[in-house]
């Protein structure tokens, strides 16, 4: 018993040391979003971190409206990158855990 015990704690290191490098990683993974009509672009890393964003010229003449473009657009490329956050880090979490009788938080 005192084995499996040793063998699923080396289990969850592995796994926590798999969960940082794919943190890591998704700094590079970039999630680009655009308004419908392609006005204002933005690109987010899939940590949700603000990369750039480009803004047409005639929106800068509209602050307005402008701002209702920068709240629907930011909103749905930060739901994008979360999305992707998660499946990713879901992933490599439910990979990497021991099979312990009752503990089935990955289904």
């Amino acid at each position: 018993m005192f084995g499996d015990m040793m063998g699923m704690m080396g289990k969850l290191k592995e796994t926590q040391k798999k969960v940082e490098e794919t943190k890591k990683r998704l700094d590079t993974v970039l999630v680009d979003q655009a308004s419908n009509d392609g006005k204002l672009k933005v690109t987010l890393t899939a940590n949700r971190t603000l990369k750039s964003i480009t803004i047409a010229d005639d929106l800068l003449e509209d602050k307005e409206q402008l701002e209702d473009y920068l709240i629907l657009t930011l909103n749905k490329a930060i739901a994008k990158a979360s999305s992707v956050n998660e499946a990713e880090l879901a992933a490599v979490a439910k990979e990497g855990m021991p099979n312990i009788p009752g503990m089935d938080m990955f289904k």
